[in-house]
């Protein structure tokens, strides 16, 4: 009997617990993904604002800026030319001021469409009203008579 149980314990231990190790290392958080690294030198280049941050950004977030950078090429100059100035301003950012804008724009998000509209309108009021006022047009100034 005695012998039956060693002879139990020892197959357990040999044949149970590297399945349970193996099922726990595979369960272990995985690093995400993609590395830096693993992006195309194209990739890299468009998501250079980025860089610094990479490390800190969560699977789901690096691949939707990877189908972005993907997107970039056939995107218009302009449009090209506002994605990097808001990435740039979004690294920018501190971790506690990116979790801010999240949660405000999932709010937004919820909002009905007219009163996202009246947010919108007073969006660009505001953003008008730290520009600088625009130049007047000069008079037209009068032209010397012509001598004869």
């Amino acid at each position: 009997m005695a012998k039956t149980r060693i002879a139990l314990i020892v197959w357990l231990s040999l044949f149970l617990l590297p399945a349970f190790a193996a099922s726990s290392a595979s369960t272990a958080k995985k690093p995400p993904r993609p590395a830096w690294t693993e992006l195309t030198p194209a990739q890299q280049q468009v998501l250079a604002p980025l860089a610094p941050h990479w490390d800190e950004l969560d699977t789901i977030r690096r691949k939707k800026w990877v189908t972005i950078a993907d997107r970039y090429p056939k995107m218009k100059p302009q449009e090209q030319q506002r994605l990097q100035q808001r990435m740039t301003d979004w690294a920018r950012l501190t971790p506690e001021e990116r979790r801010v804008a999240r949660e405000r724009y999932q709010t937004l998000k919820k909002l009905p469409p007219d009163q996202r509209q009246q947010v919108r309108r007073q969006w660009k009021e505001y953003q008008q009203s730290l520009a600088p006022p625009e130049p007047e047009p000069a008079a037209p100034t009068a032209e010397p008579a012509a001598a004869n």
